[in-house]
């Protein structure tokens, strides 16, 4: 039997890791001095990472955005703009134009901020009380953690949506580990750890030999271009965040007395 010839396009529902870019200005060179200082003109710092702009944050007497040149500004430090969330309705066509999608944070319909949402249906009149059995306890399942039992090599990225990441061997440079929650690693980590990637800020990440490139946890990130801190470097540390500051902490049993 001959084959049918392969279809020219398929679609296929995929999920991506994006980083939301949350706007508190419209002011492009305040944005610019922003992500300069928070890069540390490190040119690989974002990686062609796909961005959620969020404008909610944008006071609503701010300066009209100037979208094509927001997202030059952004593919400018790597960053490839996709979508905005939290616009306005008068912002829609003006996004639309430079061809991003309008993002409300959910995957059913999409209203803009201060769209009227339709009235929900009357409700059907409720049936008569009738007796019902007492209610049994539900068992509440354990929150879930993706476990990786071998090295994460340069150029792998491994994302752990909405749990923990557990990985029992070493993240090498240029690998990239990701999680909603927390990120475990039982080796060495020596790669870029981003903990909290949905805004998660009680996330950690924990490493018996701690001397990664990059961390982050619910977007605060830091580098360490002048090197991890000596007396840490190699050791049993988890890293937090406290208030807007990335902390690193031993958890050798010494440093801690």
């Amino acid at each position: 039997m001959q084959k049918s010839p392969a279809l020219p396009i398929e679609i296929k529902i995929s999920t991506v890791v994006a980083i939301s870019t949350i706007l508190h200005s419209a002011d492009p060179l305040a944005i610019d001095a922003a992500l300069k200082q928070m890069t540390g003109g490190v040119s690989d710092f974002f990686e062609d990472e796909f961005a959620v702009i969020d404008v909610g944050a944008i006071a609503a007497d701010s300066p009209s955005i100037d979208w094509r040149a927001l997202v030059e500004l952004l593919k400018k430090y790597r960053l490839n703009a996709v979508a905005v969330r939290g616009a306005t309705p008068d912002m829609a066509d003006a996004i639309r134009a430079r061809g991003l999608s309008l993002d409300d944070g959910s995957s059913g319909a999409k209203p803009l901020a201060g769209e009227a949402l339709a009235a929900p249906a009357k409700p059907a009149p409720a049936p008569a009380p009738v007796a019902a059995p007492a209610p049994q306890p539900v068992p509440v399942a354990a929150p879930g953690a993706m476990i990786i039992d071998t090295p994460v090599r340069a150029g792998q990225r491994i994302y752990a949506r909405g749990c923990d990441l557990i990985i029992t061997a070493a993240v090498n440079n240029g690998a990239e580990v990701i999680a909603d929650g927390s990120i475990h690693v039982y080796a060495p980590l020596h790669g870029r750890a981003l903990a909290g990637a949905s805004g998660n800020a009680e996330s950690r990440i924990f490493a018996l030999s701690m001397q990664p490139e990059l961390v982050s946890i619910a977007g605060v990130y830091r580098t360490f271009d002048d090197g991890f801190p000596p007396e840490l470097a190699r050791q049993p540390a988890q890293i937090r965040l406290v208030g807007d500051r990335i902390d690193i902490l031993s958890l050798s049993p010494a440093a801690r007395a």
